[in-house]
């Protein structure tokens, strides 16, 4: 069972944090707001923390941007329904086999502004969650359904890409430029980038940190 939720809460994890950086490369101003942040509450003599995560809110609102555009599993896991019911008119019986297509949900233009925009601001000052308390973003589910590695799932994202992004700059290799950048995705049981991301990291924080 412990290998299964470490398994399932980094391989995931790290298809956010892919997602994550692929989105950023496209929009050179984010990269500059996460640095900015990532300066002024770490500095740059130290890696960040998991601790330290509370405490960077551009960090966080980026994940859960990401997790809204690209869930790593677009359809959750099957729900039963409990008694008869009807939804958007549409009579549903008791033992109806459930599928909730969060991918849909985070694009829907009813419920987010201009949805198939990467737009981490728009989570700033708000309080929406991903614990399952906010339906308009469900990446791990929500209820007694829920994805046992939520815990290790959000903190491996949120401090693998603090991390990431404090301790590289990045940039696309050669003279490839934001618009050929791939993003086309896999639709299956999680939504990994069709071609994996290619990209140059560059090291900017003092180099005996890197010996670690």
């Amino acid at each position: 069972m412990f290998q299964d939720l470490i398994a399932g809460g980094t391989e995931s994890s790290a298809v956010t944090v892919e997602w994550a950086i692929s989105e950023m490369l496209k929009k050179p101003e984010i990269f500059a707001k996460a640095t900015e942040e990532l300066d002024r509450v770490i500095g740059r003599e130290r890696w960040v923390e998991e601790r330290d995560t509370v405490n960077l809110p551009y960090i966080d609102s980026i994940a859960k941007e990401t997790m809204r555009l690209h869930p790593v599993a677009p359809m959750l896991v099957p729900r039963m329904t409990r008694e008869d019911c009807q939804v958007d008119g549409y009579d549903i019986l008791k033992g109806t086999r459930a599928l909730v297509n969060v991918w849909t949900i985070g694009r829907d233009p009813t419920v987010w502004d201009n949805p198939n925009e990467f737009c981490p601001e728009r989570f700033i000052d708000k309080t929406i969650d991903v614990k399952g308390h906010d339906f308009q973003l469900l990446p791990f589910g929500a209820g007694r359904r829920m994805c046992p590695g939520y815990p290790l799932g959000i903190k491996v994202i949120q401090a693998s890409l603090a991390n990431l992004l404090h301790g590289f700059t990045w940039k696309l290799p050669g003279n490839m430029t934001k618009e050929d950048l791939d993003m086309e995705e896999i639709f299956g049981l999680s939504t990994p980038k069709k071609c994996p991301l290619q990209a140059v990291a560059v090291p900017k924080l003092p180099l005996h940190l890197y010996s670690h």
